[in-house]
């Protein structure tokens, strides 16, 4: 057990998903595992365990921004010996070509944070997903016919921002889709410990346009994603 969760040694499966609402985590286990259990309620920060299609499977909510998800994330991976981490989450468009309710896999993810210039300065670091996650996810909304979009996120520190369309615009003429605010973390803490990781994002509202989906929808309505992240994962 750890500060912030009560799990014991074995209660996590070697694939977790990572949304970052609790109750997107309970959703996720009451609508797609079978026999789910209630393995972490500290904090709120809900984590079940169960099986979807005979495999063990966890999901462990990581809360908002990095680092809370780095504190999740790491204790996962040290603690827990997770072995696959699969962010299913919201993100922002950042182009018109990317619209609401289509999917990104972040096969980047860039950002803002200085969570790792300590570590890596002088560099730069530029995390990435692991090739064969993006591979099975693609195959999957190929198989689906979804609007999937392969490309760069930007895990931003920041949510309010006064032009947010302008912020981003650099990044989004060098590659990057959409804007959320855990995959590079997450991507990164997966390299570190030799872990498979993808940030898999719904797009919930653009940027450009101002398009949005209403609220609960990103609550619950949300299946295809996970659907998508439970296949890739279980490859």
């Amino acid at each position: 057990m750890t500060p912030h969760n009560e799990a014991k040694e074995g209660d996590y499966a070697d694939i977790v998903l990572l949304p970052g609402d609790p109750l997107r985590a309970k959703w996720i286990a009451e609508n797609f595992f079978e026999h789910p259990k209630l393995v972490n309620s500290v904090r709120n920060c809900l984590g079940y365990t169960g099986t979807w299609q005979g495999i063990p499977v966890s999901v462990q909510a990581t809360g908002m921004g990095q680092p809370s998800t780095a504190i999740y994330v790491h204790e996962l991976l040290n603690v827990y010996k997770a072995k696959t981490l699969v962010r299913v989450g919201t993100s922002g468009g950042l182009t018109t070509d990317v619209k609401v309710r289509d999917i990104v896999l972040g096969l980047s993810a860039s950002t803002d944070s200085a969570i790792n210039n300590d570590t890596f300065a002088p560099y730069t670091y530029a995390p990435f997903a692991n090739f064969e996650l993006v591979k099975a996810a693609d195959a999957f909304a190929t198989s689906q016919m979804l609007e999937c979009h392969i490309g760069g996120l930007v895990s931003s520190d920041t949510f309010y921002l006064d032009d947010p369309a302008k912020s981003y615009e650099t990044l989004a003429r060098h590659g990057v889709l959409a804007v959320e605010m855990e995959a590079a973390t997450i991507y990164t803490l997966a390299h570190r410990f030799g872990a498979r990781a993808l940030a898999i994002c719904t797009v919930s509202d653009c940027l450009i346009t101002g398009e949005e989906i209403d609220p609960s929808e990103r609550e619950s309505s949300l299946d295809t994603m996970v659907e998508m992240a439970l296949t890739a994962a279980t490859q």
